[in-house]
């Protein structure tokens, strides 16, 4: 089994998420109340989203084919 290649998010990717392509529009990251690490998307379609850092997303990079 081949291990998850890891990547930083870039503004025109593209995240699978809630059943639809989502194309982010900015990155920053964040702590939360405990004390853990977050990324926060803004997503070009409106709407922002966190994820804990090191979850795993399928994203599609951007200029992709």
């Amino acid at each position: 089994m081949a291990s998850p290649a890891l990547k930083l998010l870039s503004r025109g990717d593209r995240i699978g998420y809630e059943g639809q392509w989502r194309t982010i529009k900015a990155t920053r990251t964040d702590i939360g109340a405990m004390g853990g690490l977050f990324v926060v998307v803004t997503w070009e379609e409106g709407g922002t989203e966190r994820f804990r850092a090191g979850d795993q997303l399928v994203v599609e990079q951007s200029g992709a084919a």
